[in-house]
């Protein structure tokens, strides 16, 4: 997993590489890099740093890179740990190649092995530097070679390129597993190759410059026309020309899209963190989600993009939500919206399970992806899998134009903008609204009423209000934050809908703050977890009113007779409760169906907090990226 920025055109290349870089740096940060040509036959300028695109930017300073054309990666790694000699771009063939690359290739070992024995040598441990040489392999065959091969006329590409593009093209077919990848070549400054198998690659078209990038954000403010480019095809760019052909087709014209997104979107807007900009964008991102989806004609929801018929829907007996992570809680929870709005049997799977298994599937059981950035490896592969066998596949997502969002039959977007902080927060809350509403579809579809229909949009349209004052309690937070900061141990507790949003408080405290914690059904404490409750572990309760109220109080009860310290979050402090907890975070009430949305609040800001003050790394925390474009 990485970003990828390419640029070709009039302006020196390093300044824009690297401001592009900066805006992709949530995808990988162990190691960056950067690589430019200024002349025809003139060695590769490289620079290449661990750790941040500030350590960059300080060697690039130091040694000024020159020349138009030039690529950039920010590294994620999967093959070696973050050194120098493992960071992208990766040269082939003794300097005349140079690859920046996304993805992995499953069989690196073999072709390695069999470059080796041709005489090539290896300078890291990455999979990447495979491309490299092999690349480099075909085109030394190729310049060799009396006539150029019967690919050219395949390739349309013009002839001074056709040598240099059958190289990439050539290379292509060897490679197991996914690729999003540029190529440069020591011998032609004025061209660059681009190539995507499971991998994104955007394409942005200037006006004597081109960009080519791994999502959006680096052609913000540059150009605001776009080009997706797809699976098995490559792009042939200069700085006056996009030529897009398929591996094994030929030249296909491609569309042209505007790209709507705004520079200020992926500024951090005077907060201290993307993370918690994003935390207070959730009553705007819930809007947004909600914004011409509420039918009060017709007391339900509508979706322009399911491509599928009322009629067709209503033939649907069985879902499949499949996901990873964040998004996979935020199925969870779509479980129980839809099986008790809409009265249908609802499976959530693993992505990464779904794949491999093989579950017996209906033919009225309909597939949904839910992925934050659309591009998630597991999730798109599960999709591809359910799809073959015939299934209609749908995609919740929150990127137009991702990996997922192409491939799905059709689907419904987010629109929460873009989420920078590694950790998801607006996305994961968006996905649950979207959810709410996907159940009242199919509720009103199916048995619900319509006053009962409009009593849920009621409840919905009333959210965004709800959310921002469950806001106010940020002060609260820190407050309990600074308390708890030196904890070793959480555990997240909650019955029914706020089960799945005890597992995310949970995430959300392990992925930025790096403290091990656990969600559970309260219920469960008693057949095990109960074993870990001591007076430093503590226990968050989400203790909302419901019809399961009573239940969670007496889990509550069993933690503090143990002398464990208890955190509730609640819609209503009473006497109840007086001398059972330690600290509790109070938020507003709404409805059973509605509350992992504003429960979820406390709990992201007590992660940022805790986070915070044990000096961790937020927006970008160890480990972890944003799009998972890795098995």
């Amino acid at each position: 997993m990485c970003g990828i920025v390419g640029y070709i055109g009039r302006q020196t290349a390093s300044p824009i590489i690297l401001e592009g870089l900066r805006r992709l740096e949530y995808r990988g940060y162990d190691s960056a890099g950067v690589a430019t040509l200024a002349s025809t036959g003139g060695a590769f300028q490289l620079n290449r740093a661990v750790g941040r695109i500030d350590n960059l930017d300080l060697q690039i300073q130091k040694s000024p890179m020159t020349g138009f054309t030039g690529m950039g990666h920010t590294r994620w790694a999967t093959h070696g740990p973050a050194t120098t000699e493992n960071a992208h771009p990766h040269l082939g063939g003794r300097g005349t190649v140079a690859v920046v690359h996304n993805g992995v290739i499953e069989n690196y070992q073999v072709l390695k092995q069999a470059l080796i024995e041709k005489g090539y040598i290896f300078q890291s441990a990455t999979d990447t530097e495979v491309i490299a040489h092999l690349v480099a392999e075909n085109l030394k065959a190729l310049l060799d070679a009396p006539a150029m091969t019967s690919q050219e006329p395949l390739l349309g590409s013009e002839g001074r390129n056709a040598v240099y593009v059958e190289a990439v093209r050539a290379a292509l077919p060897m490679l197991r597993g996914t690729y999003g990848l540029v190529v440069m070549f020591r011998d032609r400054p004025d061209l660059l190759v681009a190539a995507r198998f499971g991998s994104p690659l955007v394409l942005g078209v200037g006006k004597g410059e081109q960009f080519i990038a791994s999502d959006t954000s680096p052609l913000v403010g540059y150009t605001d026309r776009i080009i997706y480019l797809a699976d098995h095809q490559i792009a042939v760019v200069g700085k006056d020309s996009i030529q897009v052909v398929h591996r094994d087709q030929g030249r296909i014209r491609p569309e042209v899209r505007v790209l709507e997104q705004r520079g200020v979107e992926v500024s951090s807007e005077g907060f201290p963190h993307y993370m918690l900009k994003e935390i207070h964008e959730q009553p705007t991102s819930l809007r947004n989600a909600m914004r011409g989806r509420l039918d009060r004609e017709s007391a339900t929801a509508k979706f322009g993009g399911l491509n599928l018929t009322p009629a067709q829907l209503r033939g649907v007996n069985r879902l499949i939500l499949t996901a990873c992570g964040t998004s996979w809680h935020s199925s969870l929870v779509g479980e129980y919206l839809i099986e008790e709005l809409a009265r249908m049997p609802v499976e959530v799977e693993y992505a990464s399970e779904l794949r491999y298994r093989n579950p017996p599937v209906d033919h009225d059981t309909l597939i949904f992806g839910i992925t934050q950035s659309g591009e998630t490896a597991d999730t798109l592969a599960a999709l591809r899998e359910m799809k073959r066998k015939g299934h209609h596949t749908l995609a919740i997502c929150n990127v137009i134009g991702s990996s997922i969002a192409q491939e799905a039959d059709g689907g419904i977007y987010l629109h929460a903008g873009p989420e920078i902080g590694v950790a998801s927060t607006k996305a994961f809350t968006s996905q649950l609204c979207v959810l709410s509403m996907l159940a009242l579809y199919f509720g009103r579809l199916r048995h619900l009423s319509f006053e009962a229909g409009l009593r849920i949009i009621d409840q919905l349209e009333n959210l965004p209000t709800a959310v921002e004052h469950a806001l106010g309690c940020d002060t609260q937070v820190r407050r309990i934050a600074e308390k708890y900061k030196d904890a070793t141990n959480f555990l997240y507790l909650g019955r029914h809908y706020n089960f799945p949003t005890a597992l995310e408080g949970a995430l959300k405290l392990k992925e930025i703050s790096y403290i091990h914690a656990e969600g559970y059904p309260s219920a469960e404490m008693k057949h095990g977890p109960i074993a870990l409750v001591d007076e430093n572990t503590p226990s968050v309760f989400i203790l909302s009113r419901s019809n399961v109220y009573d239940k969670v109080m007496s889990n509550l009860q069993e933690v503090k007779a143990r002398r464990g310290p208890v955190i509730a979050i609640v819609d209503q402090m009473d006497e109840k409760l007086e001398g059972l907890v330690d600290d509790f975070i109070e938020i507003p009430y709404v409805e059973d169906f509605l509350q992992p949305i504003v429960a979820s609040i406390p709990l992201q800001l007590l992660a940022y907090h805790i986070a915070v003050l044990r000096g961790c790394d937020v927006d970008k925390p160890r480990n972890l990226a944003k799009s998972v474009t890795v098995e």
